[in-house]
């Protein structure tokens, strides 16, 4: 992991982009404006922090902003990790997409579009992954009641089916 000191100098070398960093527990993070993502990943490529190894979705439910964006570099020469985060609020969920420079973000930013609801900005195919077209709303936001929906098993229930009952 970036020593407190290269976690430093990575977000003085960011400047106006840069919310917040934090060095803790061998992990370095730095928190960015949502519209800078981009270019804050092209400059941390630049510093050695070639690989995206993922991207996570984030639901802070109940505080403001609310959905979250997580991005794990990695530097391997170095043997050096770092996170990139940052938060959007649920009445305007957008985020540029870092598909078209780092195409393994491809089916991550279309995941968490699914499940949270994010809305990746550019992506060259935003839509549904995990869950069926029609379906209305966000799994893994934390306002979805517990408990789903019913699920309803209308193919087998005409009797004389194996196993029907009425």
């Amino acid at each position: 992991m970036p020593d407190a000191e290269r976690t430093e100098a990575l977000a003085a070398e960011l400047g106006d982009a840069v919310l917040a960093h934090d060095h803790a527990l061998g992990k370095a993070r730095i928190d960015v404006r949502p519209e800078t993502v981009a270019d804050v990943l092209e400059a941390l490529r630049a510093s050695g922090f070639r690989h995206l190894m993922s991207v996570h979705g984030l639901d802070y439910y109940p505080d403001e902003p609310r959905l979250g964006v997580q991005y794990e570099l990695l530097d391997r020469e170095a043997l050096d990790r770092i996170t990139i985060r940052l938060r959007v609020p649920t009445d305007a969920p957008h985020v540029p997409s870092v598909t078209p420079a780092w195409p393994t973000a491809d089916h991550q930013e279309r995941e968490i579009f699914d499940l949270l609801g994010v809305v990746f900005d550019g992506h060259p195919d935003l839509r549904r992954i995990l869950m069926p077209d029609d379906y209305v709303g966000h799994p893994q936001r934390r306002d979805v009641p517990i408990g789903g929906e019913p699920v309803l098993f209308t193919f087998n229930s005409e009797p004389g089916i194996t196993g029907a009952r009425r």
